[in-house]
């Protein structure tokens, strides 16, 4: 399959896409010396998923068919059960000793880019490198590490050193690793963890084509992506024999067109999300999950360099929010912070709203969007959001806060909050939030659609 394989704690998902994209443009194209024999299908294996699982398993940036998911679903299953033991298994559906979820949609991922032929298979890490599941893979192409930060403590550890330790667990001997500028006390460990794979690990720069190239992801950090993303593509299709690429280490080589619009058509759902609304006039969507503390940061930043373009007039702001965890008052004041510090406004809001990340008030989850990882009292109560409300009243008390029971709630409510006003509403937060959220709009105009089929 070719792996490309890419680890990080900020960014990863943006590089992958990245990744997929530029070598969309390549793979079926026969200027490689090996172009008779190399497969031309590209696959994209990331998480979460906003939608649909089948978000997670993409062949050439789609999602594969539900007739697929279902084939490779049964056929990975039905191996493991030709493969367990008799003793205890009398239901032949049933969990037995089957993998856990991110495990099982990751061998079937790799069943899938197997079935399917793919020439090349982007494997986005899950949590870590050393211990994660995707690490497997024995002997990728190429390997890469995103900015890196403190998540997932209770896996991972609280330090850098710590964190950079199990992301550079993916390194291979042999294979060429990239990453981009860390904190010194993390670069050190990955270079550490370099020399014990057998292998350089190549620092990359911001590439300068990044100050004409319009990115397909929105965001000023995104340039740092796409620069590792250019470099991992330059060595990975050097490596499957393609030539015109450039130089995967040099900052200043020319990129090909290929390479352009690979990074200019590059798309990835619920990050840096720009979306007018399409039953309120004047209120716009922007949507980018994140559920670190500097990823949260990032979103401010981007929400206000996106919204700066207002002058003296002053929208209608809106924020929808939540993270299912328990130290919810302490999120709360460091979220306003952040938030005010990056929009440069003591008050960025006229409006807070928060909600659990239960997608309808008829029919709470829709399948795809169930998390088993929170306390379901909590949910139900609303106590984070009740904590959360509480807390940002105190920090703000000329915003109205809002507590609503689910995102369905939350979007009538942000357009009933618009009232004709030019308004702008943040939703960032729990990526299970953004893609309840993205759930609730999309349906609502394929629903639309429908419609307009019916009458037509």
């Amino acid at each position: 399959m070719n792996p490309v394989h890419i680890a990080g704690t900020k960014g990863k998902g943006s590089t992958c896409a990245f990744i997929s994209s530029i070598l969309a443009q390549y793979l079926p194209s026969k200027r490689s010396i090996h172009a008779e024999r190399l497969p031309s299908d590209v696959g994209l294996y990331t998480s979460p998923h906003l939608r649909f699982v089948r978000e997670r398993i993409q062949i050439n940036d789609h999602p594969i068919s539900e007739a697929l998911f279902a084939e490779c679903f049964w056929e990975l299953w039905d191996r493991l059960e030709a493969t367990s033991s008799p003793a205890g298994h009398a239901d032949p559906r049933g969990i037995g000793d089957k993998p856990v979820y991110f495990h099982y949609l990751t061998l079937m991922a790799l069943h899938c880019y197997l079935k399917e032929k793919a020439g090349t298979a982007v494997i986005e890490c899950g949590i870590g490198g050393e211990y994660d599941t995707t690490n497997i893979l024995v002997n990728p192409l190429t390997t890469g590490i995103t900015s890196l930060g403190i998540d997932h403590e209770s896996l991972l550890g609280d330090t850098l050193e710590s964190i950079a330790w199990h992301k550079g667990g993916i390194f291979k001997r042999g294979v060429p690793a990239f990453t981009v500028p860390q904190a010194d006390k993390a670069l050190q460990v990955l270079r550490a963890r370099a020399d014990e794979r057998g292998t350089d690990l190549h620092v990359i720069d911001e590439h300068q084509a990044m100050s004409h190239v319009k990115l397909g992801l929105q965001g000023d950090f995104q340039k740092i992506n796409a620069s590792l993303a250019v470099a991992v593509c330059a060595s990975h299709l050097s490596r499957l024999g393609y030539t015109g690429v450039p130089n995967a280490r040099d900052p200043a080589s020319a990129l090909p067109s290929e390479f352009v619009h690979g990074l200019e058509t590059a798309r990835l759902g619920g990050r840096c999300d720009v979306r007018p609304d399409a039953k309120t006039a004047g209120l716009t969507w922007y949507i980018d999950g994140g559920h670190t503390q500097e990823s949260i940061e990032l979103a401010g930043r981007w929400f206000a360099i996106a919204t700066s373009h207002h002058g003296d007039a002053t929208p209608n702001r809106i924020l929808i929010f939540n993270q299912q965890k328990r130290d919810a008052a302490s999120l709360a004041r460091r979220l306003h912070a952040t938030l005010a510090s990056a929009m440069h406004e003591r008050l960025p809001f006229q409006h807070a709203i928060f909600c659990p990340n239960t997608t309808y008030k008829s029919s709470g989850y829709k399948a795809d969007l169930v998390s088993i990882n929170t306390n379901k009292e909590d949910v139900s109560s609303l106590r984070v959001q009740k904590e959360l409300a509480e807390t940002y009243d105190r920090l703000d008390p000329e915003a109205q806060v809002h507590v609503l029971g689910t995102i369905e709630e939350a979007v009538a409510k942000a357009r009933e909050l618009a009232d004709g006003q030019t308004t702008e509403v943040l939703v960032t937060g729990s990526l299970h939030l953004v893609g309840g959220l993205i759930e609730v709009l999309e349906s609502e105009a394929e629903a639309e659609k429908s419609q307009g089929r019916d009458h037509s």
